[in-house]
Protein backbone atom coordinates (compact mmCIF):
# COMPACT_ATOMS: atom_id res chain seq x y z
CA UNK A 1 0.00 0.00 0.00
CA UNK A 2 1.39 3.44 -0.99
CA UNK A 3 1.87 5.49 1.81
CA UNK A 4 -0.01 9.02 1.40
CA UNK A 5 2.05 12.10 1.12
CA UNK A 6 -0.77 14.67 0.95
CA UNK A 7 -2.67 15.82 3.52
CA UNK A 8 -5.39 18.74 3.67
CA UNK A 9 -3.37 19.80 6.93
CA UNK A 10 0.29 19.77 8.18
CA UNK A 11 0.97 20.92 11.53
CA UNK A 12 4.65 21.22 12.57
CA UNK A 13 5.64 20.75 15.97
CA UNK A 14 4.21 18.56 18.89
CA UNK A 15 3.88 20.58 22.04
CA UNK A 16 0.32 21.16 23.84
CA UNK A 17 -0.64 23.66 20.17
CA UNK A 18 0.68 21.14 17.40
CA UNK A 19 -1.20 18.55 19.22
CA UNK A 20 -4.37 20.32 20.01
CA UNK A 21 -4.18 21.29 16.27
CA UNK A 22 -4.19 17.97 15.08
CA UNK A 23 -6.55 16.81 17.07
CA UNK A 24 -8.94 19.59 16.16
CA UNK A 25 -8.35 19.53 12.89
CA UNK A 26 -9.00 15.54 12.63
CA UNK A 27 -12.05 16.03 14.24
CA UNK A 28 -13.07 18.83 11.88
CA UNK A 29 -12.91 16.38 9.14
CA UNK A 30 -9.81 17.51 7.38
CA UNK A 31 -7.02 14.20 6.67
CA UNK A 32 -3.80 15.42 9.01
CA UNK A 33 -0.28 14.93 9.46
CA UNK A 34 1.94 15.85 12.20
CA UNK A 35 5.49 16.19 12.48
CA UNK A 36 6.47 15.75 16.09
CA UNK A 37 10.66 15.21 16.01
CA UNK A 38 11.97 11.52 17.30
CA UNK A 39 10.80 12.28 20.59
CA UNK A 40 7.29 14.24 20.48
CA UNK A 41 5.93 16.31 23.23
CA UNK A 42 7.68 19.79 23.08
CA UNK A 43 9.33 21.61 25.88
CA UNK A 44 6.98 19.43 28.85
CA UNK A 45 9.12 16.90 28.05
CA UNK A 46 11.32 17.69 30.49
CA UNK A 47 8.78 19.27 33.37
CA UNK A 48 7.77 16.54 36.49
CA UNK A 49 5.14 17.82 37.60
CA UNK A 50 2.30 20.19 35.74
CA UNK A 51 -0.08 21.41 38.74
CA UNK A 52 -2.05 24.32 35.78
CA UNK A 53 -3.31 22.02 33.36
CA UNK A 54 -7.03 22.17 33.54
CA UNK A 55 -8.86 18.36 34.28
CA UNK A 56 -5.81 16.96 36.63
CA UNK A 57 -6.69 16.88 40.13
CA UNK A 58 -3.15 15.44 41.18
CA UNK A 59 -0.26 17.02 39.17
CA UNK A 60 0.63 14.99 36.03
CA UNK A 61 4.10 14.56 34.71
CA UNK A 62 4.58 16.48 31.68
CA UNK A 63 5.44 13.48 29.54
CA UNK A 64 2.54 11.90 30.17
CA UNK A 65 0.23 14.60 29.48
CA UNK A 66 1.87 15.03 25.79
CA UNK A 67 1.51 10.72 25.65
CA UNK A 68 -2.30 11.04 26.36
CA UNK A 69 -2.61 14.08 23.95
CA UNK A 70 -0.59 12.08 20.85
CA UNK A 71 -2.46 9.41 21.37
CA UNK A 72 -5.48 11.23 21.13
CA UNK A 73 -4.83 13.16 17.93
CA UNK A 74 -3.67 9.52 16.98
CA UNK A 75 -7.09 7.60 17.72
CA UNK A 76 -8.99 10.73 15.90
CA UNK A 77 -6.96 9.99 12.60
CA UNK A 78 -3.90 12.05 12.15
CA UNK A 79 -0.87 10.42 11.26
CA UNK A 80 2.03 10.94 13.72
CA UNK A 81 5.09 11.28 12.13
CA UNK A 82 8.11 10.67 14.78
CA UNK A 83 10.85 13.21 12.44
CA UNK A 84 11.82 16.54 11.81
CA UNK A 85 10.26 18.64 9.01
CA UNK A 86 13.95 19.40 7.74
CA UNK A 87 12.70 22.53 4.49
CA UNK A 88 9.14 23.85 3.90
CA UNK A 89 8.47 25.50 0.39
CA UNK A 90 5.34 28.33 0.89
CA UNK A 91 5.65 29.72 -2.27
CA UNK A 92 2.26 28.08 -3.70
CA UNK A 93 -0.15 25.64 -2.65
CA UNK A 94 -0.18 22.82 -1.91
CA UNK A 95 2.79 23.94 0.85
CA UNK A 96 5.74 21.34 0.54
CA UNK A 97 7.09 20.53 3.88
CA UNK A 98 10.26 17.93 3.17
CA UNK A 99 10.92 15.19 5.70
CA UNK A 100 13.99 14.45 7.90
CA UNK A 101 14.26 11.41 5.74
CA UNK A 102 14.04 13.18 2.52
CA UNK A 103 10.35 12.84 1.47
CA UNK A 104 7.88 15.13 0.14
CA UNK A 105 4.68 15.81 1.88
CA UNK A 106 1.93 18.46 1.04
CA UNK A 107 -0.42 20.29 2.29
CA UNK A 108 -3.83 22.47 1.81
CA UNK A 109 -3.05 24.11 4.64
CA UNK A 110 0.17 24.63 7.25
CA UNK A 111 -0.03 25.12 10.76
CA UNK A 112 3.52 25.80 13.04
CA UNK A 113 3.80 24.74 16.35
CA UNK A 114 7.58 24.59 16.48
CA UNK A 115 7.62 26.40 20.21
CA UNK A 116 10.37 28.57 21.78
CA UNK A 117 13.43 27.15 23.94
CA UNK A 118 14.66 28.88 27.39
CA UNK A 119 17.35 30.52 27.00
CA UNK A 120 20.04 28.33 29.42
CA UNK A 121 23.52 30.10 30.82
CA UNK A 122 25.04 26.69 29.87
CA UNK A 123 26.75 25.44 32.48
CA UNK A 124 27.32 21.82 33.67
CA UNK A 125 26.20 21.75 36.86
CA UNK A 126 22.70 23.89 35.84
CA UNK A 127 21.80 21.22 33.26
CA UNK A 128 22.17 18.69 35.75
CA UNK A 129 19.54 20.35 38.20
CA UNK A 130 16.60 20.81 35.01
CA UNK A 131 13.79 19.88 36.33
CA UNK A 132 14.87 19.33 39.85
CA UNK A 133 15.09 22.63 41.13
CA UNK A 134 16.44 24.82 37.96
CA UNK A 135 13.53 26.47 35.94
CA UNK A 136 12.68 28.29 32.99
CA UNK A 137 8.93 29.19 34.12
CA UNK A 138 8.24 31.04 37.18
CA UNK A 139 4.20 31.06 36.59
CA UNK A 140 4.83 27.12 35.86
CA UNK A 141 7.36 26.03 38.58
CA UNK A 142 6.78 29.02 41.42
CA UNK A 143 4.15 27.00 43.13
CA UNK A 144 6.08 24.48 44.62
CA UNK A 145 8.31 26.70 46.22
CA UNK A 146 5.77 27.55 48.28
CA UNK A 147 7.54 29.61 51.82
CA UNK A 148 11.10 28.94 50.53
CA UNK A 149 13.77 30.82 49.39
CA UNK A 150 14.55 31.08 45.37
CA UNK A 151 17.00 32.79 42.82
CA UNK A 152 15.41 34.68 39.51
CA UNK A 153 18.77 35.31 36.92
CA UNK A 154 18.45 37.68 34.81
CA UNK A 155 17.64 41.86 34.65
CA UNK A 156 14.96 42.21 31.79
CA UNK A 157 11.43 42.80 31.73
CA UNK A 158 10.87 38.70 31.99
CA UNK A 159 13.52 38.64 34.77
CA UNK A 160 11.60 41.49 37.19
CA UNK A 161 8.29 40.04 36.50
CA UNK A 162 9.38 36.67 37.57
CA UNK A 163 10.75 37.59 40.65
CA UNK A 164 7.38 39.77 41.53
CA UNK A 165 5.82 37.11 40.60
CA UNK A 166 7.78 34.46 43.06
CA UNK A 167 6.72 36.45 45.72
CA UNK A 168 3.60 35.24 45.72
CA UNK A 169 5.38 31.87 47.08
CA UNK A 170 8.68 32.80 47.94
CA UNK A 171 9.99 33.75 51.67
CA UNK A 172 12.95 35.30 49.82
CA UNK A 173 14.11 36.05 46.13
CA UNK A 174 17.17 36.80 45.08
CA UNK A 175 17.22 38.82 41.60
CA UNK A 176 21.06 38.09 40.26
CA UNK A 177 22.15 40.81 37.92
CA UNK A 178 25.59 41.11 35.92
CA UNK A 179 25.11 44.40 35.83
CA UNK A 180 25.00 47.38 38.15
CA UNK A 181 21.69 48.35 36.91
CA UNK A 182 18.82 46.33 36.03
CA UNK A 183 17.79 46.50 32.28
CA UNK A 184 13.70 46.18 33.04
CA UNK A 185 11.81 48.78 32.31
CA UNK A 186 11.59 52.03 34.77
CA UNK A 187 7.97 50.97 36.71
CA UNK A 188 9.34 47.38 37.88
CA UNK A 189 12.15 49.06 38.92
CA UNK A 190 10.66 50.68 41.36
CA UNK A 191 8.01 48.03 42.20
CA UNK A 192 11.15 45.85 42.74
CA UNK A 193 12.54 48.73 45.05
CA UNK A 194 9.09 48.73 47.06
CA UNK A 195 9.10 44.88 47.19
CA UNK A 196 10.72 44.03 50.35
CA UNK A 197 11.41 40.11 49.64
CA UNK A 198 13.14 40.86 46.63
CA UNK A 199 17.04 41.40 47.16
CA UNK A 200 18.74 42.59 44.09
CA UNK A 201 22.39 41.10 43.57
CA UNK A 202 23.95 43.80 41.38
CA UNK A 203 27.47 43.03 39.63
CA UNK A 204 26.60 38.54 40.42
CA UNK A 205 26.92 35.60 38.10
CA UNK A 206 26.22 32.42 38.77
CA UNK A 207 28.87 29.96 39.44
CA UNK A 208 27.57 26.99 40.12
CA UNK A 209 24.31 25.06 40.90
CA UNK A 210 25.10 22.53 44.02
CA UNK A 211 23.53 19.69 45.24
CA UNK A 212 22.69 15.56 44.92
CA UNK A 213 19.63 14.58 42.92
CA UNK A 214 18.26 18.30 43.81
CA UNK A 215 19.33 21.57 43.69
CA UNK A 216 20.22 22.37 47.06
CA UNK A 217 22.44 25.76 46.56
CA UNK A 218 23.61 28.12 43.95
CA UNK A 219 27.08 29.78 44.20
CA UNK A 220 27.49 33.07 42.88
CA UNK A 221 30.56 35.34 42.35
CA UNK A 222 30.68 39.79 42.23
CA UNK A 223 32.09 40.39 39.13
CA UNK A 224 33.89 43.33 40.57
CA UNK A 225 35.75 41.96 43.55
CA UNK A 226 35.44 38.22 42.56
CA UNK A 227 34.48 37.30 45.70
CA UNK A 228 31.97 34.24 45.70
CA UNK A 229 28.86 33.79 48.19
CA UNK A 230 26.31 30.32 48.10
CA UNK A 231 22.84 31.01 48.64
CA UNK A 232 21.20 28.01 50.37
CA UNK A 233 17.89 27.42 48.58
CA UNK A 234 16.25 24.63 46.79
CA UNK A 235 14.91 26.96 43.42
CA UNK A 236 16.64 29.39 40.70
CA UNK A 237 14.76 30.17 37.69
CA UNK A 238 16.80 31.65 34.52
CA UNK A 239 15.21 34.17 32.42
CA UNK A 240 17.14 35.71 30.33
CA UNK A 241 14.62 34.76 27.04
CA UNK A 242 13.29 32.48 25.16
CA UNK A 243 14.61 31.60 21.57
CA UNK A 244 11.85 30.95 19.01
CA UNK A 245 12.36 27.48 16.93
CA UNK A 246 11.86 29.90 13.53
CA UNK A 247 15.13 28.93 11.57
CA UNK A 248 12.77 26.70 8.73
CA UNK A 249 10.46 29.72 8.28
CA UNK A 250 13.33 32.61 7.69
CA UNK A 251 12.84 34.33 4.99
CA UNK A 252 9.51 32.74 4.34
CA UNK A 253 7.18 34.22 6.92
CA UNK A 254 7.26 37.56 8.59
CA UNK A 255 8.79 37.42 12.11
CA UNK A 256 9.23 40.07 14.78
CA UNK A 257 12.94 41.11 15.42
CA UNK A 258 13.30 38.45 18.17
CA UNK A 259 12.07 36.21 15.88
CA UNK A 260 8.92 35.01 16.36
CA UNK A 261 6.15 34.83 14.06
CA UNK A 262 3.95 37.38 13.38
CA UNK A 263 0.53 36.63 13.55
CA UNK A 264 -2.99 38.01 13.79
CA UNK A 265 -6.05 37.54 16.58
CA UNK A 266 -6.80 34.70 14.02
CA UNK A 267 -2.76 33.06 14.39
CA UNK A 268 -2.69 33.83 10.62
CA UNK A 269 0.74 34.17 9.02
CA UNK A 270 1.63 36.73 6.41
CA UNK A 271 1.24 33.72 4.13
CA UNK A 272 -2.68 32.64 3.93
CA UNK A 273 -3.24 29.51 4.38
CA UNK A 274 -0.48 29.23 7.26
CA UNK A 275 -0.65 29.37 10.78
CA UNK A 276 1.11 29.72 14.00
CA UNK A 277 0.23 28.65 17.77
CA UNK A 278 2.01 28.39 20.63
CA UNK A 279 5.00 29.86 22.11
CA UNK A 280 6.52 30.16 18.16
CA UNK A 281 4.43 33.02 17.84
CA UNK A 282 3.74 33.96 22.06
CA UNK A 283 6.02 36.48 22.74
CA UNK A 284 4.33 36.79 26.79
CA UNK A 285 2.76 33.63 28.47
CA UNK A 286 4.61 30.65 27.72
CA UNK A 287 1.66 28.18 29.08
CA UNK A 288 0.64 25.16 28.54
CA UNK A 289 -2.85 25.83 28.25
CA UNK A 290 -2.42 28.84 26.07
CA UNK A 291 -1.15 26.80 23.55
CA UNK A 292 -3.71 24.65 23.60
CA UNK A 293 -6.08 27.29 22.67
CA UNK A 294 -4.09 28.84 20.17
CA UNK A 295 -3.37 25.59 18.61
CA UNK A 296 -7.41 25.06 18.64
CA UNK A 297 -7.81 28.83 16.92
CA UNK A 298 -5.40 27.83 14.30
CA UNK A 299 -6.72 24.57 13.69
CA UNK A 300 -10.33 25.99 13.17
CA UNK A 301 -9.29 28.84 10.87
CA UNK A 302 -7.01 26.42 8.97
CA UNK A 303 -10.51 24.06 8.69
CA UNK A 304 -12.41 27.75 7.27
CA UNK A 305 -9.65 28.50 4.97
CA UNK A 306 -9.92 25.08 3.35
CA UNK A 307 -13.62 25.40 2.86
CA UNK A 308 -13.33 28.77 1.32
CA UNK A 309 -10.59 28.09 -1.15
CA UNK A 310 -10.72 24.20 -1.78
CA UNK A 311 -8.62 21.35 -0.31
Amino acid sequence: MTEQNHYDIIVIGSGPAGFTAAIYAARGGASCALFGGVAPGGQLLQTTEIENFPGFVAPVVGADLMQSMLKQAARLGTKVFQEDAASVDLSARPFKVTAGAGKVYTAGALIIATGAQARWLGMPSEQKFVGKGVSGCATCDGFFFRGKEVAVIGGGDSAVEDALFLTKFASKVYLVHRRDELRANFRLQEKVKATPKIEVLYDHTPEEFLGDDRLKALKVKNVKTGETRTLELPGVFVAIGHTPSTKLFEGKLQLDDEGYIVTDERTATSVPGVYAAGDVMDTRYKQAVVAAGAGCKAAMEALVFLQESGR
